[in-house]
């Protein structure tokens, strides 16, 4: 589903990536772990499309993705791979349903489809009775929660999550991270996640460590 080919990437003086060769399979769940500084979230942000490597192919799901037109690349992203950040990035002026419908309009498909797509997974993650709910209204679990239902919307072959768990208590941890294997196996899925959290890599499928740029299979 994913395979990157020696990855490079510098800012200024400083390499961050120094020739990484990644590959993920369909429906596979890796973390991606190791120091601050290692170069984990600029490797997914690249994954992510957003942000394009010095050298090195992306490939996603067959498509080359840095051979498309910026146009084609915003469309590929928006259509084929969500995203969980560490602290949701929901919109606080829109309710729950609302966030979780903007990706969908955003690629201008059916409002009325749309919603009551939005509403199921809201039910699916156990949120039907926080529709109408702004983010100020909802607990920290909850809101990540939302934004896995965004992350969702538009039937992605890839979630992509930046350290999900980590501004979450013990209890929603524990629920975000079986919450991931469920989407897993609902949707069919490719996962990755970057994340310093001992017990949710434990989980999966494979652990990836990056160290000095480059990473390690464990």
């Amino acid at each position: 589903m994913i395979q990157l080919h020696q990855i490079t990437k510098s800012f200024g003086s400083l390499q961050v990536l120094k020739g990484v060769d990644l590959h993920v399979s369909k429906g596979e769940i890796v973390s991606i772990v190791g120091p601050s500084g290692a170069g984990k979230t600029t490797l997914l942000q690249i994954v992510g499309t957003l942000d394009r490597p010095d050298d090195g192919s992306v490939v996603i799901d067959g498509t080359d993705v840095f051979s498309l037109k910026q146009r084609e690349l915003s469309l590929f992203r928006n259509q084929h791979i969500g995203f969980v950040f560490q602290f949701h990035q929901l919109l606080p002026e829109f309710s729950a349903l609302e966030n979780v419908m903007l990706p969908a309009l955003i690629a201008k498909k059916n409002f009325r489809k749309t919603e009551n797509e939005a509403k199921e997974l809201l039910d699916f993650l156990g949120l039907n009775d926080r529709l109408t709910h702004k983010p100020n209204e909802l607990s920290g679990g909850e809101k990540q929660r939302v934004a896995v239902a965004r992350a969702l919307m538009n039937h992605p072959s890839v979630i992509l999550a930046d350290e999900p768990s980590g501004s979450l208590d013990s209890k929603n941890r524990e629920e975000l991270h079986r919450l991931f294997f469920d989407v897993r196996n609902q949707f069919n899925l490719t996962i990755v996640i970057v994340t310093h959290d001992k017990e949710l890599s434990a989980l999966s499928d494979r652990i990836i460590t990056m160290k000095d740029g480059l990473v390690h299979d464990s």
